[in-house]
């Protein structure tokens, strides 16, 4: 049986990120190297990185995030970006939506130990609850799908001139070039590539931004949209 990896102290960074939650910060990256690992969220080799490559990386995403607004997590797995955002963003309102039942429970356990009532845990997938929750002013993503897939799901899910940050990789330009067709088609009106972290991360974390106008998804999402409003409008009546 191969041993745990320990889980290395916190950086002097992670300190200045989390500032007063940088023992909930502590507390999750504990979580994340012991029940994460062991309920398969996260693999055990990415335990002695969790600080650089996990935590700080995603926690650096509230650079680019507006203040006081909604934010929809898709695809959160087991919380990133949105935990990590919502410990350094408590003016944010954040929902973190997974579909898998274990990473739900996990994120819900979360959650309630580290106090974080600004959070809402959702389980379902992007296409399955548009016109159930509200649209929001920020989609987030982190490893889980192409930029073509991942647009057709979160896209839809923002209001009216939102915008979706997707964390990515040195594939960051090759993926916003295939993906110009699909992104047009789903009301996006400005696309770039931010990097954000200096001072925190290295190399620095690199993120899609896709800005909508006002009709988030396109014509045929606007559509399901409004159908949907119609159905829990006649639901509620009854």
């Amino acid at each position: 049986m191969t041993e745990a990896a320990e889980l290395p102290p916190a950086p002097e960074q992670a300190r200045e990120v989390f500032g007063d939650r940088f023992a909930d910060a502590v507390r999750y990256a504990e979580l994340l190297a012991e029940a994460g690992v062991q309920r398969g969220l996260i693999g055990p080799r990415e335990v002695p990185r969790l600080w650089e490559r996990h935590l700080l990386n995603c926690a650096v995403l509230s650079e680019a995030v507006p203040e006081g607004v909604t934010v929809c997590d898709v695809g959160s797995g087991a919380g990133l970006p949105g935990i990590p955002l919502a410990l350094v963003r408590d003016d944010l309102n954040i929902t973190l939506l997974e579909p898998l039942l274990r990473r739900t429970n996990f994120l819900t356990e979360v959650v309630e130990l580290l106090g974080l009532d600004h959070v809402t845990v959702v389980r379902g997938r992007a296409e399955e609850v548009l016109g159930k929750l509200p649209p929001v002013h920020v989609v987030t993503a982190r490893a889980v799908a192409p930029l073509d897939r991942l647009a057709a799901w979160g896209i839809p899910l923002l209001r009216p001139y939102g915008e979706m940050l997707a964390l990515k990789g040195d594939t960051a330009e090759e993926e916003l070039k295939a993906a110009a067709t699909a992104l047009s088609k789903l009301g996006a009106v400005e696309t770039s590539i931010l990097h954000v972290g200096e001072g925190v991360v290295d190399p620095l974390s690199t993120v899609v931004r896709v800005e909508v106008g006002e009709s988030p998804g396109g014509v045929r999402f606007a559509a399901k949209r409004a159908k949907a409003a119609r159905t829990g409008r006649a639901r509620r009546r009854r």
